[in-house]
């Protein structure tokens, strides 16, 4: 884990120092990279950010196959990698340290890029497509993930081999197949073809922190610093003939909630379930729209929990007739993730719905995995989010989708006391690579041990990255009054 989050940190750092590179520090002119050239801007920038050199000053090498040597060095020089030259290599062909790939094949192989799956590296085999892709799924940490994916669709019939990491190297828009259903995992990859592939991922890398919004129950210990919107939990919707609104914060409350969100704009979130659903929808949009009016609200945020597959279309009636009634205002709707515990889930139509709200707030479930009376598992788990974004891709414009990411520990515990107990003695600190999330155990009188999840900043990056790569632009923080500081952890940390 802590080699993980020296790797993101060290992306950040390599970003900050190409972007204050002098406007002159541009690649120079290959002569088989003419400006027409299909990956002309791609090599030119590759070279720029120092992932790659020419073959010689005015080479590059473009339809050259690229090595596995070389595309180790390239992975390092990606990835801010500290390099590593132990006395003795990882593989029989890979022994002699003066070699010049023999550093960069072991830092991969120490960063999980690379496995000991077999005695030999083949330095100076070239690469192919399949082998790219595998390392660089490997290299952003997504090992455990494409492991569980290996069932998932997939449009090229040509795939057999390490299928979980060719789809998510598709899915996550780092290559592309050949044809409509053949990927040509065995082709060899040129240097063009991967300087392409690795500008998507070292854009991804280096993506604008995302715009931070999110809940504020009450506007005790609220952080709204650099949030755009701030939704208050004021009121529950039941519905039936003659829906109502139940409000669940008082108006001195919302005063001051309003007072500290720093001219954020402030709308108001109304919960309820299924059951809101049976009312008549015009009414209760109508309902809805006089509550923003009389509150001087920005919008609404509505969040109807688990609707079954029966009342997805009266789900779509709803928020149709609320942005109908809300006219400019803004739409926020909550909604279940689309894979519910690796599971379909049909209670929401996600396109109708993206068109008219405005945001479409996606709550991935955690995995309620109990053993001897403890929570094996995180809120948000990173395969749970995968799936999510992956699933929603071809239906909902990324520009209008949001993560929600709890900000509380798995027993609700804020930020304060999670600050609280990492300095507690005792208590052990550990970060689960399956699930990238942190957690935290101490033994009770009993001898059992007690587990408490919660993101830290490895574990916020982690989604932040994913959200990148996807193009999610916005993530929403459950809960803006639990966000403690403890320190270089913080879950804050993490997102920008």
């Amino acid at each position: 884990m802590r080699r993980r989050l020296k790797a993101l940190l060290a992306c950040l750092v390599l970003c900050a120092a190409l972007a204050s590179a002098p406007a002159s520090a541009v690649s120079p002119r290959f002569t088989d990279v003419p400006d027409g050239y299909w990956a002309a801007s791609q090599i030119r920038r590759a070279v720029d950010a120092g992932l790659f050199n020419g073959r010689s000053a005015s080479w590059f090498g473009a339809s050259r196959s690229m090595t596995r040597a070389e595309f180790a060095v390239v992975l390092c020089r990606l990835f801010g990698w500290e390099t590593v030259t132990p006395t003795s290599g990882s593989f029989t062909d890979n022994q002699n340290p003066t070699a010049w790939y023999y550093s960069a094949v072991e830092t991969a192989c120490l960063n999980g890029a690379v496995t000991q799956q077999s005695q030999t590296f083949r330095p100076g085999d070239p690469i192919t497509r399949e082998e790219l892709s595998v390392m660089l799924v490997r290299a952003l940490g997504y090992a455990n993930i494409a492991g569980l994916t290996q069932d998932l669709p997939l449009p090229f019939r040509d795939v057999s081999a390490n299928r979980g990491y060719l789809s998510m190297a598709y899915q996550l828009g780092i290559v592309s197949g050949t044809s409509a259903t053949a990927f040509s995992p065995n082709a060899i990859a040129t240097r063009a073809q991967a300087a392409v592939m690795l500008m998507r991922v070292y854009d991804k890398l280096h993506a604008a922190s995302p715009a931070l919004w999110g809940l504020a129950p009450d506007s005790a210990s609220l952080v709204t610093a650099g949030m755009h919107i701030v939704a208050v939990p004021a009121a529950r919707l039941t519905g039936g003939e003659n829906p109502a609104l139940t409000q669940s914060v008082t108006d001195g409350e919302i005063r001051a909630v309003r007072a500290a969100a720093a001219g954020a704009a402030v709308l108001l979130e109304v919960s309820g379930d299924a059951a809101a659903l049976q009312g008549n929808a015009a009414a209760t949009a109508a309902l809805l729209a006089a509550a923003v009016s009389d509150g001087d609200y920005g919008g609404v945020l509505l969040d109807i929990r688990q609707v079954p597959a029966d009342g997805k279309a009266a789900m779509t009636e709803l928020v149709t007739a609320i942005r109908a009634a809300l006219g400019d205002k803004l739409l926020y709707v909550v909604t279940e993730a689309p894979v519910w515990q690796g599971t379909a889930y049909g209670g929401y139509d996600f396109a109708m719905l993206a068109k008219q709200a405005d945001r479409l707030v996606v709550r991935v479930t955690p995995y309620d995995k109990i053993s001897g009376g403890v929570l094996t598992a995180p809120e948000e788990p990173l395969e749970e989010v995968y799936y999510a974004l992956s699933t929603l891709k071809s239906t909902v414009s990324p520009a209008k989708l949001s993560l929600l990411l709890t900000t509380t520990g798995s027993d609700g515990s804020d930020g304060t006391r999670i600050a609280e107990l990492l300095g507690t003695s005792g208590i052990g600190t550990y970060y689960s690579a399956r699930y990238d999330s942190a957690y935290l155990t101490k033994l009770t009188s009993q001898g059992s041990s007690v587990v408490l999840w919660y993101h830290n900043a490895a574990a916020a990056a982690a989604r932040r990255q994913l959200c990148a790569f996807f193009g999610v632009e916005s993530i929403c923080l459950s809960d803006l009054t639990s966000l403690g500081d403890y320190g270089d952890n913080s879950l804050l940390r993490g997102l920008k």
